[in-house]
């Protein structure tokens, strides 16, 4: 069954006091557009995550996201004890040999000690483990599967939508059988009215029925009906076989508005004109949707 390009999916494992966050998000485009943005612990995975995001998805405009959230205490910046003992031995050192008095009230020096280069710093750079890399591409698969379950549940809904337009231009369809039947005889009805009309006119007879002929023939639309009924089966069919059909059913989208078109050109009844505006509703209704199909 088909699916659609439209989908958002998002997972996150725990991982050692650490929350891993993978979203993903997708629209459609005619390839695909793989936007990312990876917590620097991950980036050197970048390349590989693009992979499976690729294989998965294959079309969209896909943006993905792969971020962590650390505990609070894990993640506050530490003071640099060490650091800051030497800073207070040093300022002793030089107020001494200076004649200056220092405060041996130590609140009134951390003001001052805190604004100095160094005390404040984040823990040690991390690096990435085989164990912590494996949680963050489960969380990246999780991602990536929940995404194509939501494409794929877009996808029957899109089916159950063209199956309905598709059945109601083939009722359409037949609804223009009664008025085409019926127009031979209006057609010929209207010229030899026409002709009566001219008194005194003379004209042959059986040259008027050739003329008739070639001038019905002109606007008889049997292989017009029997293309059109062969693109709305062939449509179905190519609906059924899989995704990735998207683009596929973009051009059986446009045979049948052909054979539409040629339908309106050559009705020259306004019920059978009528019908085929309706018959260009529901088309333009699939070819609104069918951008979404992957």
């Amino acid at each position: 069954m088909i699916q659609s390009m439209t989908g958002y999916g998002k997972c996150v494992v725990e991982f050692n006091q650490k929350k891993i966050h993978a979203e993903i998000k997708s629209l459609n485009s005619k390839a695909l557009d793989l936007t990312t943005r990876i917590a620097p612990l991950y980036r050197e995975k970048e390349m590989e995550i693009r992979q499976t995001i690729s294989s998965a998805l294959e079309r969209g405009k896909v943006e993905f996201n792969l971020w962590v959230e650390k505990d609070e205490a894990v993640s506050v910046s530490q003071i640099n004890g060490t650091l800051m003992a030497e800073y207070v031995k040093q300022i002793r050192t030089a107020s001494e040999s200076l004649g200056m008095i220092c405060s041996d009230n130590m609140a009134d020096w951390m003001p001052m000690l805190l604004r100095m280069p160094d005390i404040m710093s984040r823990a040690e750079v991390e690096e990435l483990t085989d164990e912590e890399w494996a949680a963050a591409r489960s969380a990246v698969d999780g991602a990536i599967a929940a995404l194509v379950d939501f494409r794929k549940q877009e996808g029957e809904a899109l089916a159950v939508k063209f199956t309905q337009n598709i059945e109601n231009i083939r009722q359409y369809l037949a609804g223009i059988e009664p008025y085409e039947k019926g127009r031979t005889e209006k057609i010929r009805q209207r010229i030899i009215e026409a002709l009566e009309q001219h008194v005194g006119v003379d004209y042959d007879k059986n040259r008027l029925e050739q003329e008739m002929i070639y001038y019905i023939e002109k606007l008889d639309i049997s292989e017009e009906k029997q293309r059109l009924t062969n693109h709305l089966n062939y449509f179905l069919e190519t609906m059924r076989d899989g995704c990735g059909q998207g683009k596929k059913l973009g051009f059986i989208a446009q045979e049948m508005g052909r054979e539409i078109n040629t339908t309106g050109s050559k009705s020259n009844q306004a019920e059978m004109q009528n019908i085929v505006v309706k018959m260009k509703d529901e088309l333009e209704q699939i070819k609104e949707q069918v951008l979404n199909v992957m």
